[in-house]
């Protein structure tokens, strides 16, 4: 207990008084903060690399998932990218718009959108790769190889532990 009141700010502990610099928890030490400054960075990446294709991370993850599956229904799609399904809505009907998804009526379910990739969203996949696959090497890129890999196994294993929570507190929209 005295730890976690030390660590979230507590000013007294043991009956003495801190200074702030003694109770706070530098930001660069924090593993969210950390978390969070490495996607900005991913994004910015993506964004720089990708420009010409005027797509986002999101979107690209939502296409690969499609691609992948061949046909999906939107909820199926949310789960594959691990987002809920409002979101993952509102991407495809941008998708749709520009022309690079097919979204329809489900079949046995009137409320549910089925979806499918269009030649052009098919096309665009191939002419993003590239692109796409560097922003995402870039973002580990000042890590050495053998760093690089243990990198991503240690992210694969949190998400592995830690993903089966929050797959059990999302709401189902």
């Amino acid at each position: 207990m005295q730890r976690d009141q030390r660590l979230c700010g507590s000013r007294s502990m043991a009956g003495r008084n801190k200074t702030k610099a003694d109770v706070s928890w530098p930001l660069e030490e924090r593993p969210g903060y950390l978390i969070r400054r490495l996607h900005q960075i991913h994004v910015a990446l993506f964004q720089e690399k990708c420009a010409a294709y005027e797509i986002t991370p999101l979107q690209y993850s939502l296409l690969t998932a499609l691609a992948k599956r061949g046909t999906a229904d939107q909820t199926a799609l949310a789960q594959d990218i691990a987002l809920d399904r409002t979101t993952t809505t509102g991407a495809l009907k941008r998708l749709q718009a520009r022309g690079f998804v097919d979204r329809s009526i489900g079949p046995h379910d009137r409320r549910s959108r089925t979806c499918r990739l269009t030649r052009s969203g098919a096309a665009l996949l191939r002419k993003i790769e590239r692109p796409a696959r560097a922003a995402h090497l870039a973002t580990i890129a000042d890590l050495s190889k053998a760093d690089q890999k243990r990198f991503i196994a240690m992210m694969q294993a949190i998400v592995a532990a830690q993903g089966q929570r929050l797959d059990a507190t999302r709401s189902p929209d």
